[in-house]
C-alpha cells in the first residue's frame, strides 16, 4: 500500500527532477499527455496547465494514489504500467519515477517507440540509487537469517535500471533520437531519522508489505543505526542525502 502523504512528505525534493525531465519535451500542441505512475497527482496537475488543450492521461498501480490525484481535479485510473498501450492520438508518455518498479521495463519502451506515431515523445526518470549505502543497507539487513522467513524469495535487485548511455542506445535502436543524462542531487534533510523516512516512503515499501507491525517496527529500529552511520548529521541540523537519477527523452522518428 502507497501512502500519498508519507510520499508527498519531501514533495519539493522529489518534484524537481519531474520538472527538469518534461522541461525537455519539446511538443508544441500534444493531443493527448499520459502520466504513467502518476502517483499523488501533484505533479500531473503542471502538465494540463502546460497544455491545457490536451487530454491528460494519468494511472497509477496503487488504488491510494489514484484516490488522491483524484482529490485533486485529476482523471486518474488504477492501471498497470506493464499492461499500459498507447491510445492513436497519444503525442507524450512520461513516466517519472515508476519504471524501476516494472522488470521488463526496457522492452516496454521499445514497444512504446514502436505504436507511437512519429514526432511523439517518450520521457522517463528513474533512480539510480540502488547502490548507494541506503539501498545496500537494506538489502545487507533483508538477507539476515533472522529476517529469512518473512522476507524469502524477496527479491533486493542492484540492476534493475540502466545507465544513460543503456537508455539512449536502447531508444536509438528503436528510431528515436534521444536526450539522456544522469544527476545527482544533494537532498538536505532534516528532522529525525531523515533518510530512514525518504525510502520508507519508496524503497522500503515492499519490505513493509511482508511484516507485520511489531516485526517493521524492529527492522526500522535495526536500520536507523546503519542508516545515521552511512548519513550523519551535520552540526547544523542537516543531514546530507545524495540520489542519483537517470533520465532519457526520446522523440519518435
Amino acid at each position: 500500500m502507497w501512502n500519498p502523504d508519507v510520499y508527498l512528505a519531501y514533495a519539493d525534493e522529489r518534484g524537481r527532477p519531474f520538472y527538469e525531465l518534461v522541461s525537455r519535451v519539446n511538443a508544441d500542441a500534444p493531443r493527448r499527455v499520459v502520466d504513467l505512475g502518476c502517483g499523488p497527482g501533484n505533479l500531473t496537475t503542471t502538465l494540463a496547465q502546460r497544455w491545457p488543450h490536451a487530454t491528460i492521461e494519468a494511472l497509477d498501480s496503487s488504488p491510494e494514489m489514484v484516490a488522491a490525484a483524484r482529490d485533486r481535479g485529476i482523471d486518474a485510473y488504477v492501471g498497470d504500467v506493464a499492461d499500459w498501450a498507447p491510445k492513436p492520438d497519444t503525442d507524450v508518455v512520461i513516466s517519472n519515477a515508476a519504471l524501476h518498479w516494472v522488470p521488463d521495463h526496457a522492452e516496454l519502451l521499445v514497444g512504446w517507440a514502436r505504436r507511437l506515431a512519429a514526432g511523439s515523445w517518450i520521457a522517463i526518470q528513474v533512480p539510480g540509487n540502488f547502490d548507494a549505502p541506503s539501498h545496500r543497507a537494506v538489502r545487507e539487513l533483508a538477507g539476515h537469517p533472522r529476517w529469512a522467513e518473512p522476507l524469502r524469495d524477496f527479491g533486493f535487485r542492484q540492476g534493475q535500471v540502466s545507465d544513460p548511455a543503456g537508455y539512449a542506445a536502447l531508444l536509438s535502436d528503436a528510431g528515436c533520437t534521444v536526450d539522456a543524462w544522469e544527476t545527482t542531487y544533494v537532498h538536505a534533510l532534516t528532522g529525525d531519522n531523515p533518510v530512514l523516512e525518504w525510502i520508507a516512503g519508496t524503497a522500503l515499501r515492499p519490505v513493509r508489505s511482508r511484516l507485520s507491525d511489531p516485526e517493521w517496527e524492529q527492522f526500522r529500529a535495526e536500520l536507523i543505526p546503519v542508516l545515521d552511520a552511512a548519513y550523519p548529521k551535520r552540526s547544523d541540523g542537516q543531514t546530507f542525502f545524495p540520489f542519483r537519477r537517470i533520465f532519457a527523452v526520446a522523440q519518435v522518428g
